[in-house]
């Protein structure tokens, strides 16, 4: 069994939680803060934090092209929380100047489910996901307002679209890194590990 290298975007968020979840899943994990290592890794995490500074970040390291085109040609990627904001090709309330890698056919509405204050955990059936539902961690998490005909919705917290996936990418408005079950990272080295087969 190959085991993928996946590179997690490390300009800011819980980079060092999914580095962890990555490796408890079978990758090889890795930090990516320049274009050279985002061009070896094999797939690659967005992480949650703010996804106004991950977007004004990732422009200024020069990173943002080279993730649309990696996207775009088909890597796989998936995005927790901030993560998810920025595979959205749109967000529906954007801060002046917040860009996003884009590729999933989704509106996103940012701190959707409220404030820091207001971050609730919640059991989240995913499907793909075997053996119950996950501990969804939403901290100031968005959700999906519409997606196209191509994305599959995975999951629904309170009549909104919490997990969603598209071809070989992947986001979730929680965090699964936060709790210590690594189901959903394998279901991202699965997808990964079947792209580079």
């Amino acid at each position: 069994m190959t085991t993928p290298a996946i590179g997690v975007l490390a300009l800011q968020g819980d980079v060092r939680e999914h580095l962890a979840a990555l490796e408890a899943a079978g990758a090889a994990a890795r930090a990516v803060r320049r274009p050279e290592e985002l061009a070896e890794a094999d797939g690659l995490v967005i992480p949650g934090g703010e996804s106004t500074t991950i977007s004004k970040l990732a422009v200024a390291f020069g990173l943002m092209e080279p993730l649309r085109e990696r996207v775009r040609s088909g890597m796989p990627a998936y995005g927790s929380c901030a993560g998810m904001i920025m595979l959205a090709d749109k967000i529906l309330d954007p801060r002046s100047g917040q860009e996003t890698v884009g590729g999933i056919d989704m509106i996103v509405r940012r701190n959707a489910f409220g404030r820091q204050n207001e971050s609730f955990e919640a059991a989240v059936d995913v499907a793909g996901v075997e053996g119950g539902p996950v501990e969804g961690v939403f901290i100031r998490a968005p959700w999906v307002e519409s997606t196209g005909a191509d994305v599959e919705v995975l999951a629904v917290h309170d009549g909104h679209p919490v997990a969603v996936r598209q071809g070989s990418l992947l986001a979730t408005a929680f965090h699964p890194e936060l709790t210590g079950d690594h189901r959903v990272h394998r279901l991202f080295v699965e997808t990964v590990r079947s792209a580079v087969r």
